[in-house]
């Protein structure tokens, strides 16, 4: 597995990360470790959560999916130093307001490195922009972490190219840590989250980023493809938006390409995303060991320059 530099940090990582959104949520704790261990025997070696997983699934109250990669972790201590782990901070749990403040910081991290069962933290992420906090609070805090060993790097998610930029020229101008990756939502379909003005300052910012939603919560995987298929799994409802003209298009074209190389819509619409000059590695989830294994090919499958033509034509 070739591996990449993930930015700045000094992390390197697959293609390819496994998103742990759905531990607890729509995979159980058996099921987790499977698809864990596949994960890990497949040559991949990052896996992104987040403090709030998977706090909207009924009955839960976040800390699900950090609890669960945390008793992997402790069943098989060997493969700490094979995997690198990626979480979020912000989602303030229990109560509808996020907050980046330096308090709730060094409050939350404590709680991941213990429900992780961890003693440092690969990749600490700001999940949300918080304007409450202003970059200088939100900077030290990460600062006074990498000081303590307890982070290793630092990025954002879900913001925007002037949100990124003025964060970078704070960092700078108060020799403060730089966010050194970004998450934004981008697949084939949502592509207003990594506008060309955020994926030009991420290139010239050597900033690493892992796009979520990849698979547009399951749409280019090709299974939904009427108001019928809605029901067939939790996110249904989350997919209705997709089923349009443009949707449709988009999926013929998955599907040309995916007969072209004898693989799968998702497989292709992974491949696209590795495929980006900007773009370091998409995450993408799974529920079960089939879907783990189609992942896991789409690292391998290389779309030739009129394969992404025809998807980047149908996306547009």
């Amino acid at each position: 597995m070739t591996l990449r530099p993930l930015g700045t940090t000094g992390l390197d990582i697959a293609p390819l990360v496994f998103g742990g959104n759905v531990f607890g949520w729509t995979v159980d704790e058996k099921t987790s470790f499977a698809l864990l261990d596949a994960f890990v025997d497949a040559g991949l070696n990052a896996i992104d959560t987040a403090d709030v997983y998977s706090a909207w699934a009924p009955g839960n109250v976040g800390g699900e999916s950090e609890t669960i990669i945390g008793k992997w972790l402790k069943a098989n201590p060997a493969k700490r130093d094979k995997v690198l782990i990626l979480t979020k901070v912000g989602s303030a749990l229990g109560k509808p307001e996020k907050d980046l403040s330096a308090p709730w910081i060094a409050s939350s991290v404590e709680g991941s490195l213990r429900r992780l069962g961890i003693e440092q933290i690969d990749l600490y992420q700001s999940h949300w922009y918080v304007a409450s906090a202003s970059n200088e609070e939100t900077l030290g805090a990460y600062d006074r972490l990498l000081k303590a060993g307890k982070i290793r790097a630092i990025g954002c998610s879900n913001f925007n190219a002037a949100q990124l930029a003025a964060a970078l020229k704070v960092a700078k101008e108060r020799d403060l840590p730089r966010y050194q990756t970004l998450q934004p939502e981008y697949n084939l379909f949502d592509r207003g989250g990594f506008d060309p003005a955020l994926q030009e300052l991420v290139l010239r910012e050597n900033i690493g980023v892992i796009t979520y939603y990849s698979l547009a919560s399951g749409f280019l995987s090709g299974k939904y493809r009427s108001e019928a298929d809605l029901a067939k799994s939790a996110r249904g409802e989350g997919i209705a938006k997709y089923l349009n003209p443009r949707g449709m298009r988009i999926l013929d074209a998955l599907d040309a390409v995916a007969s072209q190389h004898g693989a799968k819509p998702a497989e292709v619409a992974l491949a696209w995303l590795i495929a980006q000059k900007a773009v370091t590695a998409p995450i993408a989830s799974a529920t079960n060991l089939k879907q783990m294994a189609s992942l896991a090919r789409s690292v391998h499958l290389a779309l030739t320059p009129q394969d992404l033509a025809l998807l980047d034509t149908a996306s547009a």
